[in-house]
């Protein structure tokens, strides 16, 4: 029971753990070199297969009714389009920057979209995951257009502009987000007794993450092994993206506490979808830039942990007090 109640207890750091260790091994041992490809398209089916379902578990526990905008979402939505913003727009004017590599770095930390597993996240900590859910289909809607619409200014592609950097966001973004939220409606209104099932599924989703998690982190690891980055600019982008992460959970909880949801205006602006942000910096910036969506992942990660952590520690010091 011990070892149980531990795995329990520490499952986010364990998840990252062996995603890290997994892929390590697995690069390192020769005979498994011809499985590469079909564990790379193996990757890319179970890593979305997992986000649409714990976004469809997440969506059935949230009535459509509670789905709607409140005061904070607006003020996070300035915080990171606004401070994107001002970052594309330094680099417009000053292309030439030595500083370039970073700020693109800060760019993709500030702008990466909330992480879809943060509602489970934020349950877990007790504050209000509809409001959460409803912020991470806000700041999807804002990327599809403020990213398409900055990143070809601030890092020219040839043939890249607005139209076609927005389809590929869409492609990527929406069918995760929109297919499980109309799958749960269809499941609440016209299959009761399945969603009823689906209800009793507590942790379910919170287990899912833990593999998501880890496949995640295996990508990280990836991401940044073959990035071909020198050691000063891979530390600076570290502790670029360990600022970024910091300040948007400090932001975010300084702005949910104005508008007494702090936990999860917290979560919103800190914790990020960062394999899509590896993926947006590698497309639509340069293969060097994803790496500070790599160490993003862990440092968002390890924030989650301490949180979960003080959090059962609240709990179990508050749990005498109620049995006197």
């Amino acid at each position: 029971m011990g070892i149980i109640r531990f795995v329990k207890n520490w499952t986010l750091p364990i998840a990252m753990i062996l995603g890290a260790l997994s892929y390590l091994i697995y690069i390192n041992v020769p005979f498994l070199a011809p499985t590469k490809a079909w564990a790379n398209s193996a990757v890319a089916i179970v890593q979305p297969v997992l986000i649409f379902v714990m976004l469809f578990l997440t969506f059935c526990k949230v009535h459509p009714r509670e789905l709607k905008p409140c005061k904070w979402h607006l003020w996070l939505v300035l915080v990171q389009g606004g401070s994107f913003a001002l970052l594309a727009l330094w680099l417009v004017l000053f292309p030439d920057s030595d500083a370039r590599l970073m700020i693109e770095g800060a760019m993709v930390c500030l702008i990466c979209p909330t992480a879809t597993a943060s509602a489970i996240i934020t349950g877990k900590l007790g504050g209000n995951a509809a409001s959460l859910t409803t912020y991470i289909i806000c700041v999807n809607i804002l990327v599809s257009i403020i990213a398409p619409l900055l990143l070809p200014l601030a890092h020219p592609h040839e043939g890249l502009t607005f139209f076609p950097a927005f389809l590929m966001i869409i492609r990527k973004v929406f069918p995760m987000l929109i297919c499980p939220l109309l799958l749960a409606w269809v499941v609440r209104f016209a299959l009761p007794k399945v969603h009823a099932t689906v209800l009793k599924c507590k942790d379910l989703a919170f287990y899912l993450w833990a593999v998501s998690l880890a496949l995640a982190i295996a990508v990280t690891v990836r991401s940044i092994y073959h990035s071909h980055v020198n050691i000063w600019d891979e530390i600076g982008l570290a502790l670029i993206s360990l600022v970024c992460c910091t300040m948007q959970f400090l932001v975010g909880k300084l702005i949910g506490t104005r508008y007494d949801d702090r936990i999860s205006a917290g979560q919103a602006l800190g914790q990020k979808n960062t394999v899509f942000g590896i993926w947006m910096g590698y497309t639509f910036l340069s293969p060097i830039t994803s790496v500070a969506g790599g160490f993003y992942s862990v440092w968002h990660n390890v924030i989650n942990s301490y949180q979960l952590y003080k959090k059962r520690k609240a709990d179990a010091a508050a749990a005498p007090a109620e049995s006197l």
